[in-house]
């Protein structure tokens, strides 16, 4: 028999799991030395194991591509069908004794932005509240890649926001979709004006939030497509200081209508903005492979998908909520 069509026999230190484990964990942190924290093993240790297990199977698994080590095509292969088994095997312990205890039991870590916190998740977590009450439930407050790290680190079991480009390790399912929405004071000469064009939108300064987030890059984004010159009067981080600033008259804004209350409709003029920007979808990211809790699959269940229909006010104003 050939050693192509031959049974690989994982000699080192007599086990398979061990070689794939220390694998999957060097393509997923990138690091030998990373790798070694993570299992609590020296570095020559897992270098050893790597070594045996190209050994066996007789491909190259990985490469360093400048700082990090990253899977060959191979080894691409490989990590796709020993994941699942290793953090299955891994997780076996945890996963028995949260079945044992039964689902109102352990705790819950979620990641989320404020935005998301405080318009999308308050019902959610009244209900899941209501229904789990021994959960432990923790929102930890952090947008961008910080929210992504803790997800990759599991500090957190899943996060629940908007993402417009999702990483090949992170599950992204959607749920809930938003206009873009025009907000101004009632007396405003763009509220009730007929036929509104992005143009109308000009001569009037905009409040926006920071440069470095992704609705200040999309704003700017269609005005620069389109061509329309806009003129930003104040950066200001936060769609409640934003909708209290527009209130006051100090300019105009254009905002996600997740954010839109009823209370707001007393003090604001929205209107959609849906022909020019794009909606922005809402839902739950989790790391590919992961094998959530109980607790953590109840509170995804009742993130209710709204078949992605537009949610925000109609353009009369009046809210379709």
């Amino acid at each position: 028999m050939t050693r192509q069509n031959a049974t690989p026999r994982f000699s080192y230190k007599g086990s398979r799991l061990k070689p794939l484990r220390a694998f999957c964990q060097v393509a997923r942190l990138g690091s030998i030395s990373r790798a070694a924290e993570a299992l609590y093993l020296s570095q020559p240790a897992v270098t050893l194991q790597i070594q045996a297990l190209e050994r066996e199977l007789g491909v190259p698994l990985l490469e360093r591509s400048g700082r990090r080590l990253t899977p060959t095509r191979e080894g691409e292969l490989l990590y796709e069908m020993a994941r699942p088994l290793v953090e299955a095997l891994d997780s076996l312990h945890t996963r028995f004794r949260e079945q044992l205890r039964g689902l109102d039991a352990g705790e819950l870590n979620v990641a989320a932005g404020s935005s998301t916190i405080l318009y999308l998740l308050p019902e959610i977590v009244e209900k899941f509240r209501r229904q789990h009450p021994e959960v432990r439930l923790t929102l930890h407050n952090v947008t961008g890649a910080s929210g992504l790290d803790l997800l990759r680190n599991d500090a957190v079991d899943l996060a629940v926001g908007s993402m417009l480009e999702v990483p090949a390790d992170l599950v992204y399912s959607p749920a809930y979709r938003f206009e873009p929405m025009l907000i101004t004071p009632p007396d405003h000469p763009l509220a009730h004006k007929p036929d509104l064009a992005l143009e109308d939108l000009s001569p009037y300064g905009l409040i926006l939030p920071p440069k470095r987030l992704t609705t200040y890059r999309l704003i700017d984004l269609v005005f620069q497509q389109n061509r329309v010159p806009y003129t930003v009067t104040l950066e200001v981080g936060g769609w409640e200081i934003i909708k209290q600033y527009v209130a006051m008259g100090l300019g105009i804004s254009i905002v996600t209508a997740i954010c839109l209350t009823d209370a707001d409709r007393q003090r604001l003029a929205a209107r959609s903005l849906a022909r020019w920007f794009p909606s922005r979808s809402y839902g739950v990211v989790v790391r590919r492979g992961k094998v959530l809790s109980p607790q953590a699959r109840a509170f995804i269940g009742l993130i209710q998908p709204q078949a992605l229909a537009p949610r925000g006010y109609d353009e009369s104003g009046h809210s379709e909520r």
